[in-house]
């Protein structure tokens, strides 16, 4: 079998896998977040934190009750990272130093798993489980909470209620998040993944010196690392490192589980609305960028000139032949079009394009499908800016989901789309302009570039990955990253909050002859495209800079 059949093979029985899931868990989201009786565990941490989950909350509330939870985790994780050098556990690893742990501690909050640090070198047993792989649940149940209040904001009227955050957010972690993970945790060491805790010990010579390597609960955070699209690995090498991902067969698994949620979160908000063609049509959306994206992956990475390339069934430079071109190529874009970051090969050895391809599809807003409830809340604010396209073009108020699109929902979207453009360009140049942070720079010219944009690309989408080539484990990028991060989480989550509120306000409109009919192909056309001419039209001059004229040049 060739690489690239192996390649297609594995892209239809990812899809195959998808498909059989997607009715199933969007319908059981569908009715956790609308269930009404609470369990007895979710009782006792309502008490243990002293919420009311009964009390629904207007969108001010709602925010306000993210942020507040979000905050005491990153100071919590901030001073677990401090103190590691005296917790039990430790692996004899110091303290984190405080740019560090600031840097990690946001990072693992708001769901990017950026990590500036080799992990095995660097994070305890108690940091790593304690620590990062809480983080990598409840910030991924943040993200649905949020996601599940803007539909809400569709399905609602006249009234400014979304929801109670404690409830949804103890119900995503509980009733999705864990038992999945559970069972995801269970198929990896079962295929090889490691889970124990053992402390570091001597696995031979290497180069004239000792190799040691440490254990660690690695298939249980594995598993909710990529179901959460978290990303953060137990190793620096991440998903390429045999401990985590052993075998193709687990490498295409977890790409499943990168894509489970958030492709069956448009089920979950076609039930919610009482339209599942509606659902149908933002997944047709979110399908057509993905299966594209995939497409020409393969096709930069199997078809780049060169004998040693062609001798090699493809691009194989920063691959593991574990898992060969097709795998890699399946894992880097499905990682990047979501918030993931995970990594099974590494982004800054692909080739021009084939980099230029994985920093578009963050730029997309990762929204296709996306991370866990942040990509159905992007893509959906990406539906009312083409909605509203749609308005003007024809002359009419734009509606969408019998909800009228007025001036106040629009600036609200708009700004929206604005927030991670703004920081990923801006601290980018800044780091091109100021005379020390390009000295982080492993290579010149336009892949330095590319590895510096790349960095605060995925820094502001919450992604998490990078190019490999860069030292971020400086004051200025720890301290710059740490805020885009903040700042690319919380910003468009208070407009997708506010937004959330105004549509639950409203009367519904009742659908004309002259509505915008948004469950119909016409509709899943204009918002591609719609999604692919803002992106471009943001980002075209920077791309232009590093991977196309890096491409070009190859």
């Amino acid at each position: 079998m060739g690489p690239v059949l192996a390649g297609v093979l594995q892209l239809l029985a990812l899809v195959g896998a998808l498909a059989l899931a997607y009715i199933p868990l969007g319908n059981h989201m569908a009715r956790v977040y609308s269930a009404d009786r609470h369990w007895r565990v979710e009782r006792w941490i309502y008490r243990g934190v002293g919420a009311d989950p009964d009390t629904e909350m207007r969108w001010p509330a709602y925010l306000r009750a993210v942020l507040a939870f979000s905050l005491i985790g990153v100071l919590f994780l901030y001073l677990l990272q401090r103190l590691q050098g005296v917790l039990p556990g430790s692996l004899g690893f110091s303290s984190v130093n405080p740019a560090q742990s600031f840097n990690t501690a946001v990072s693992f909050v708001t769901n990017t798993n950026w990590q500036s640090y080799y992990g095995e070198q660097t994070m305890g047993h108690v940091a790593q489980t304690a620590g990062l792989a809480v983080q990598n649940f409840v910030s991924a149940a943040v993200g649905m909470a949020v996601a599940v209040a803007l539909v809400r904001g569709f399905a609602r009227s006249r009234t400014g209620e979304i929801g109670n955050f404690w409830a949804d957010l103890v119900r995503g972690t509980v009733r999705i998040l864990v038992p999945i993970a559970a069972v995801a945790a269970l198929v990896l060491v079962a295929c090889g993944a490691i889970q124990n805790f053992s402390g570091i010990h001597e696995v031979g010579q290497f180069m004239g010196g000792s190799q040691q390597w440490n254990g660690g609960a690695v298939a249980s955070q594995e598993a909710i690392k990529e179901l959460g699209t978290n990303g953060g690995g137990y190793f620096n090498a991440n998903s390429a490192h045999p401990f985590e991902n052993p075998t193709p067969f687990t490498n295409l698994f977890e790409i499943f589980l990168i894509l489970l949620i958030p492709f069956a979160l448009t089920r979950t908000f076609g039930v919610m609305v009482g339209s599942v063609k509606q659902g149908y049509a933002i997944l047709a959306t979110m399908f057509t960028i993905w299966v594209g994206f995939v497409a020409l992956m393969m096709w930069t990475e199997f078809t780049h000139h060169g004998p040693a390339l062609q001798l090699a069934g493809g691009a194989m430079e920063g691959k593991e032949v574990r898992f060969g071109v097709g795998g890699s190529s399946i894992f880097a874009v499905s990682t990047t079009l979501t918030s993931t970051g995970a990594v099974d090969s590494f982004h800054s050895s692909f080739t021009g394009l084939g980099g230029g391809i994985t920093l578009l599809s963050m730029m997309l807003g990762e929204i296709a499908p996306g991370g866990t409830g942040s990509g159905l809340y992007g893509i959906l604010i990406m539906a009312v800016i083409a909605v509203f396209i749609a308005g003007l073009m024809v002359g009419r108020t734009p509606e969408y989901l019998g909800k009228k699109i007025g001036p106040r929902e629009i600036k609200l979207s708009a700004v929206y789309i604005l927030i991670t453009p703004a920081l990923a360009l801006v601290l980018a140049a800044a780091s091109m302009a100021l005379p020390t942070p390009p000295h982080s720079m492993l290579n010149s010219g336009a892949h330095g570039f590319s590895e510096v944009l790349y960095a605060f690309t995925s820094a502001a989408n919450n992604n998490g990955s990078a190019f490999a080539g860069l030292n971020a484990n400086t004051d200025w990028f720890n301290t710059m990253t740490g805020l885009a991060m903040l700042l690319g989480r919380f910003l468009p989550m208070v407009f997708v909050l506010a937004l959330a509120g105004s549509l639950a306000e409203q009367r519904p409109v009742p659908a004309t002859a002259g509505t915008l009919r948004t469950e119909k192909p016409l509709f899943t056309g204009l918002l591609v495209g719609a999604i692919l001419i803002i992106t471009g039209l943001t980002y075209f001059p920077a791309l232009a800079l590093g991977p196309l004229a890096e491409g070009l040049a190859s």
